[in-house]
């Protein structure tokens, strides 16, 4: 776990895949958040400072994710965080019908903790994922994109129900031993400081993955 930024009010890291953004009902302590929490305290079990959690990844999802260190910081970032610019990549089965879109539907979770579209309006949020293609080869597709919305598995439910699904998506896509993790990397994030006001961009290099899938990928500028 590499932090990419850090200051009185926030802490941005860059996630590794398998890595939990906080705890579930299973494990409590290696997640993300722990780790920073003990980060801050310096490894103090009495200290108060305290790390709080903004918005998550999916264990199986890598890149930028941040965090705020204090309850006023989390208080700005969430009630802002329509006005976020979140891009992630995407490796895709295939090739998509157009080379730039947005895939929007109802979004509901089941009992069973999966989600799906929905065409009952009551029961589903509106999501929107919209997508550009950088690159295109025999067997898949590289995505750049912006996520419009921020529900649970927005990304993964759309691409799959699109009929792409993203490679490695054991949950949502198709039946993949070769490739153990899912290709779905959070590459870029600009927000509003909650203290200062200023836009602030935070990127991540795309992992190795990748590259073995569709060839050399650029890394994000570091400008902008």
């Amino acid at each position: 776990m590499r932090i990419l930024h850090e200051d009185r009010d926030i802490l941005v890291i860059d996630k590794p895949p398998g890595l939990l953004s906080m705890a579930t009902d299973s494990e409590k302590e290696r997640t993300a958040l722990h780790a920073l929490t003990d980060y801050v305290r310096k490894g103090n079990s009495k200290s108060r400072l305290q790390v709080y959690i903004v918005h998550r990844l999916d264990r199986e999802v890598s890149g930028v994710l941040v965090f705020a260190k204090s309850l006023e910081a989390k208080q700005f970032l969430q009630e802002h965080w329509a006005d976020n610019e979140k891009k992630y990549l995407a490796v895709v089965h295939g090739r998509m019908p157009k080379q730039a879109d947005t895939i929007s539907s109802y979004l509901v979770e089941n009992l069973a903790l999966a989600v799906r579209s929905t065409q009952d309006k009551s029961l589903g949020r509106l999501s929107h994922t919209a997508y550009r293609v950088l690159r295109e080869t025999r067997d898949y597709s590289l995505l750049e994109i912006n996520l419009l919305t921020g529900r649970k598995h927005q990304i993964r439910v759309h691409l799959a129900e699109s009929g792409h699904p993203i490679v490695g998506d054991r949950r949502y896509g198709r039946e993949d031993k070769k490739h153990k993790r899912i290709a779905l990397h959070a590459t870029s994030l600009m927000l509003t400081h909650p203290y200062t006001g200023e836009r602030m961009t935070f990127k991540s290099e795309p992992p190795v993955l990748f590259n073995t899938l569709v060839g050399k990928v650029e890394p994000a500028r570091k400008d902008g």
